[in-house]
């Protein structure tokens, strides 16, 4: 017997039940007497907020490593850089005596409206997988754990607490499922934390299939489910939906209501073991690390300049970046003295020191003048004086730095924007400065998409620096200097004007519901396939060199699913300086059953490069790059056919085509029943076989009463009788023609059933 069924085999139900319901606002209650001692979390998906005392929520947190959020760590598209950063966040959260970090966060982001997407890696489930399990692999091998959040669909703060995300099962399956499923299958969190909202009618933390059936038996998740904080409903129903522990705690009453249960019969004790056994599982692990001591703060620090700078979008630069000894600088905007570096809510850190942007800029600034302005007032009031003082100072300069930071009461968790709009008071700055200074740079701190086209035009630069973390305001001016060359790339699209974001007329619900009308169009998914003009599309970025691509090749023109293809390209560095280039994979279907997006990102790559340098970049493709999830056959499909392999800087800039041949390995049963379309019945592989002699049959009777042409098109009812038919069923067709039947229609089909299913075996 292990020591952890020792120790749940010694406890008693009461201890038992009170173990799966926290004991404070940050820790799960102990048993002292078998010497099980209690798991302290904390929150932090980018910085860990250990407050000095566990039984409250809100209290100033020890100091700690602010680090970029996660939109700006998506932005990196360095698996590599964030796993060192988890690293260093867990030998953080081992120095403050946490046990468990409450992140990261994997929720997609449907729209750019929601408030929380600051703490959202990405629009695209692969590249939210990939980055969330790398950073999770970077804390846990420092025997830390991770909370993997929030489980699932909560892609608003609308209603969060309890509007239901209603989605069809392959929508929800191809892109609000798999970065789960990634984190969990490559990584293996400690915890999973439920979602505060329901999920098709149902709560998350009540949702059985989600949480047992997919996350613990399809996924083979080994750790225990959390909740939100406050999102058990029913402490009985949630636990045999598979919620092992409640937060926060203490809830006595929710302690009795699991002892009840198991002594009136309504709750199996072996549901509660299993739960039980789950937390003391996590619980041994985390004692395993000896807590205490102290972290290096300069290095993390140092550390912290570098995951800001990576993440850092140069979207626009008319040649201006980086700055060539510019004599007088006038720094424009609050945001220059007082750095905007992390947003509102349950993650927002105290963080160990804080680079000001301003000082940063004077020290790599030489011998220049640098004069300094607001722009704008803390509040959202219009006040012209800011602006008339900027533009003063501007136009005699020789470049003006505008640092425009999205406030707090347009972004943060708790509420949703309204908007992808800067302030009036912003824009009219921006106009106002470029006026008077054509060599103007825009650097932004905001956490997810803003609206530009109304006056971008006249930037010569615009720098997308995000919630930056607290080194951030060093990164800027390493880049606006050119000590170090940009190399992050958009995880979300920039759209021109909110209207063409996909889920607008769906967002954000109504009377208790929020439909996923869009299904799985979202991002640039939408875009692409609808051909919809974006601002900067996803996987966009600028450099202060070139790249070029040659030489694309697959391992294999024609290969089977479960071997997969590997791709590869050679890139250079095309320019005078080195850098840094992300190389995407995107893969289009060319014909499949169901419809897809026109393309997806299956495989990416960051590469360094000194000037002329060449590197190959080899990027492997598995069965998940080529499936689609098949809600009639309720599995990933693959289908024989070609596929054209698209090898790109973003997904809008495509460099290389290579197309490649599938064969799938699948035999997958027919699906046809008695309320099959005669389209269904000749598309079924089986179908096609048992069905076709009779369908020529139809055919050509049909033609004969209407005197249709063997191109099936009739004259005396004036229509394609082919087309006709093939969207109605079977069995409809049949009924029409029951007086020429030698059996019932459905005697008919019935057969037919039977001997597709004796075929499929």
């Amino acid at each position: 017997m292990t020591d952890v069924e020792s120790i749940v085999s010694q406890m008693t139900l009461e201890e038992k039940a009170a173990l799966c319901t926290g004991a404070s606002a940050w820790s799960t209650t102990p048993v002292l007497r078998l010497n099980l001692p209690e798991l302290i979390v904390s929150d932090g998906p980018h910085g860990i907020r250990r407050q000095p005392e566990i039984h409250t929520l809100v209290l100033k947190s020890f100091p700690a490593t602010c680090f970029p959020t996660a939109s700006s760590l998506a932005a990196t598209w360095d698996v590599d850089l964030l796993y060192e950063m988890g690293q260093a966040l867990a030998e953080e959260a081992t120095a403050l005596k946490v046990d468990v970090i409450l992140g990261p966060g994997v929720n997609i982001k449907r729209t750019p409206l929601c408030g929380r997407n600051f703490e959202y890696f990405s629009e695209d489930p692969y590249l939210a997988g990939e980055l969330a399990a790398s950073l999770i692999n970077g804390i846990q091998s420092k025997g830390v754990g991770t909370s993997l959040k929030h489980f699932t669909a909560n892609n608003q703060e609308f209603e969060r607490f309890s509007i239901s995300a209603e989605m069809d099962e392959r929508t929800l399956r191809e892109i609000y499922l798999p970065a789960f499923e990634t984190a969990v299958t490559k990584a293996q969190p400690w915890t999973v934390m439920c979602a505060y909202n329901k999920v098709n009618g149902q709560y998350a933390s009540e949702n059985h299939r989600l949480l047992t059936d997919i996350l613990k038996n399809e996924w083979g998740f080994a750790g225990f489910v959390v909740s939100d904080w406050g999102a058990v409903h029913n402490r009985v129903a949630s636990l045999q939906a598979g919620l092992d522990l409640e937060m926060p705690g203490p809830k006595q009453t929710r302690v009795n209501a699991v002892i009840e249960a198991v002594r009136d019969g309504v709750l199996d004790e072996a549901v509660l073991d299993e739960s039980v056994r789950r937390i003391v599982e996590v619980v041994c692990r985390a004692a395993l690390t000896a807590k205490g001591g102290d972290f290096d703060v300069a290095a993390h620090h140092t550390l912290a300049r570098k995951v800001a700078a990576e993440g850092m979008v140069l979207l626009k630069n008319d040649g201006l970046l980086p700055l060539q000894n510019p004599q007088h600088i006038a720094v424009v905007g609050r945001a220059a003295q007082k750095a905007h570096f992390q947003g509102g809510g349950s993650s927002h850190i105290n963080p160990t020191q804080v680079d000001v942007p301003f000082k940063e800029l004077q020290k790599l600034a030489g011998n220049a003048e640098l004069s300094f302005a607001p722009g704008y007032p803390e509040g959202p009031d219009f006040e012209q004086r800011f602006i008339d003082e900027a533009v003063a100072i501007a136009q005699v300069a020789d470049v003006a730095l505008l640092f425009i930071a999205l406030p707090t009461f347009k972004e943060s968790e708790g509420y949703d924007r309204l908007d992808l709009d800067l302030t009036r008071q912003q824009v009219a700055l921006i106009q106002a400065v470029t006026a008077v200074q054509p060599n103007t740079v825009v650097i932004l701190n905001n956490g997810a998409p803003v609206v530009v086209r109304d006056w971008i035009d006249g930037t010569a630069a615009v720098l997308e620096a995000w919630m930056m973390g607290q080194a951030g305001g060093g990164a800027i001016a390493d880049i606006l200097f050119g000590k170090t060359n940009p190399s992050g790339k958009l995880a979300e699209t920039y759209p021109v004007k909110l209207a063409d974001t996909p889920a607008y007329l769906h967002f954000p619900g109504e009377n208790g519901v929020v439909r996923y009308g869009e299904g799985l169009f979202i991002g640039y998914r939408y875009y692409d396939s609808k051909e919809v003009p974006t601002q900067f599309p996803f996987g966009y970025g600028l450099s202060y060199t070139t790249f070029a691509y040659s030489k694309a090749r697959a391992s294999a023109t024609t290969f089977k699913d479960i071997d997969g293809v590997t791709v590869a390209v050679d890139v250079t560095n095309t320019g005078q300086v080195a850098g840094k280039e992300v190389v995407q994979v995107y893969v289009h279907d060319r014909k499949a059953r169901l419809v897809r997006p026109f393309k997806e990102l299956k495989g990416f790559a960051k590469v360094d490069l000194q000037p002329g340098e060449t590197k190959t970049v080899t990027i492997p493709l598995n069965f998940r790059a080529f499936a689609y999830y098949d809600p009639a056959h309720k599995q990933w499909v693959t289908e024989d056919g070609l596929f054209d392999i698209m090898i790109g800087a973003s997904v809008a800039d495509i460099r290389s085509t290579v197309t490649v041949m599938l064969q799938s390995t699948l035999h997958l049963p027919s699906v046809l029943h008695r309320e099959s379309t005669v389209r269904a019945w000749l598309e079924d592989p089986l179908g096609k076989v048992a069905f076709e002699p009779m369908y020529q049959q139809m055919i050509g009777q049909l033609n004969r009463v209407f005197g249709g042409s063997e191109q099936g098109s009739s004259e005396t009812i004036g229509m394609d009788m082919n087309g006709f038919l093939l969207d109605m069923p079977l069995l409809s067709i049949l009924h029409f023609q029951e007086d020429a039947l030698t059996q019932p229609a459905d005697d008919i089909v019935d057969l037919l059933l039977a001997q597709v299913h004796s075929i499929s075996g």
